[in-house]
């Protein structure tokens, strides 16, 4: 009998991005409940916006059902349980959307964003941002279920194309179908190799 033993991640704790709706399709919450299962299979905790609805919900829910522990970041404005439900785990209040997404970032050794609206998009694209400016040099990776962020890769690649963002920096987004595939991806990213932007060691972002 062959038992496959996987190895410990180099993460301890990820952060997600995803939204607070489900999706029209069952393959987003499905995806959802893959990435937490796979987080619990190689002890990575989660940081998170906060809350039980959406996306954010599914996600939250497996990573802590699987005795891992989850961290929601939640300004006090929206802490209101009729407007984010109740949050599994551990719960950081903090004042607004700037400081909510400076601690998640803090928090975490790398990122993953599920499929969602702006406010997904918006956090995924400032994440990319400080890592081509060198504010941080942790892996964020695009979990491409359905093709949802296909429109989007091929955006930024025409957008490499016509010189408004560098090769260099082009590397920085990581994508994958399935969460297995993304979180060895992730695993596997080196921002030496692909020539990320240099350290910022003092940044008041972080």
């Amino acid at each position: 009998m062959v038992v496959n033993i996987m190895k410990p991640s180099r993460f301890s704790r990820i952060c997600v991005f995803c939204g607070s709706s489900s999706g029209n399709n069952p393959i987003y919450r499905h995806a959802a409940i893959q990435l937490g299962n796979q987080m619990v299979e190689r002890k990575i905790d989660l940081v998170y916006g906060g809350g039980s609805i959406g996306l954010m919900g599914l996600v939250s829910k497996a990573v802590f059902d699987g005795g891992c522990h989850v961290l929601g970041v939640i300004p006090k404005v929206l802490m209101l349980k009729e407007i984010i439900g109740e949050s599994v785990g551990d719960v950081k209040p903090v004042l607004n959307m700037h400081q909510r997404k400076a601690e998640m970032a803090r928090q975490a050794d790398a990122f993953i964003a599920l499929p969602g609206g702006y406010g997904t998009l918006e956090e995924l694209l400032e994440v990319i941002t400080w890592a081509q400016l060198g504010i941080h040099q942790k892996p964020v990776g695009l979990l491409n279920v359905n093709g949802y962020y296909n429109s989007l890769l091929s955006f930024i690649d025409n957008a490499v194309d016509e010189g408004f963002i560098t090769p260099d920096a082009r590397r920085i987004v990581i994508s994958a179908p399935t969460a297995h595939e993304l979180l060895s991806k992730l695993e596997e990213y080196d921002p030496e190799l692909n020539r990320v932007g240099k350290r910022i060691d003092d940044w008041f972002v972080l």
